[in-house]
């Protein structure tokens, strides 16, 4: 488990190439695919000081595909959601839901790990609180980037923001992130501390009185 994740880079590559090649706007796809092409040299490069468990890791590659698929087709184009939207006719291509959903799901595991192994933080009410916070925090940031870049580049933004006409837009995607991060926890918490206590000098953060 100390070993560089050499396996992620792997399965990421095709992914972004893939994704690369010939999207449907070339700026949004820079945009979108921005945070995993940052994201994936920083944990190899931070990797001896900071080991994530296999639970976090795989997570990363889940949004990291969700990320690379929105970015390749814009979150408004992706086929699968065009699909849905016009099997069950509804209103608009649902697939941006599911990258604020998440938004909140993964992070609150990375954010939950964190907050264990670098605070005195242990499992309970407190820890549950500063992780949904944390991921409320991150959506809402992201809001305020695609602010600013709808503020920099004016219409051509369109494709970015994926609001799709829906006044409630920004506010749908920050409830999906509080109800991806709650679901999260609730789903995954046992698991994530299994797999916590593997990690050598971990053990510790269990056992810590109030």
């Amino acid at each position: 488990m100390r070993r560089r994740p050499w396996w992620l880079l792997l399965l990421l590559l095709p992914l972004v190439l893939w994704s690369a090649i010939a999207p449907t706007d070339r700026a949004t796809w820079l945009l979108e695919a921005l945070p995993v092409l940052l994201g994936a040299p920083l944990l190899l490069w931070a990797w001896p000081r900071f080991v994530w468990t296999p639970l976090a890791l795989c997570l990363m590659l889940v949004h990291a595909a969700i990320l690379l698929i929105g970015a390749h087709y814009t979150y408004a184009e992706v086929p699968a959601g065009l699909w849905l939207r016009d099997a069950f006719d509804l209103a608009r291509n649902h697939y941006d839901r599911l990258g604020h959903l998440a938004q909140g799901f993964v992070p609150a595991i990375l954010a939950r790990e964190v907050l264990l192994r670098r605070t005195p933080l242990r499992p309970g009410l407190w820890l549950v609180l500063l992780t949904t916070s944390c991921c409320l925090a991150f959506s809402a940031f992201y809001e305020l980037i695609e602010w600013w870049v709808a503020v920099a580049i004016g219409a051509d933004a369109n494709a970015f923001l994926a609001t799709q006409g829906d006044p409630w837009d920004t506010q749908w995607d920050m409830f999906l992130a509080l109800v991806g991060a709650l679901a999260s926890q609730l789903l995954l918490s046992g698991l994530h501390e299994r797999e916590l206590v593997r990690l050598q000098g971990v053990t510790k953060i269990f056992n810590r009185t109030p």
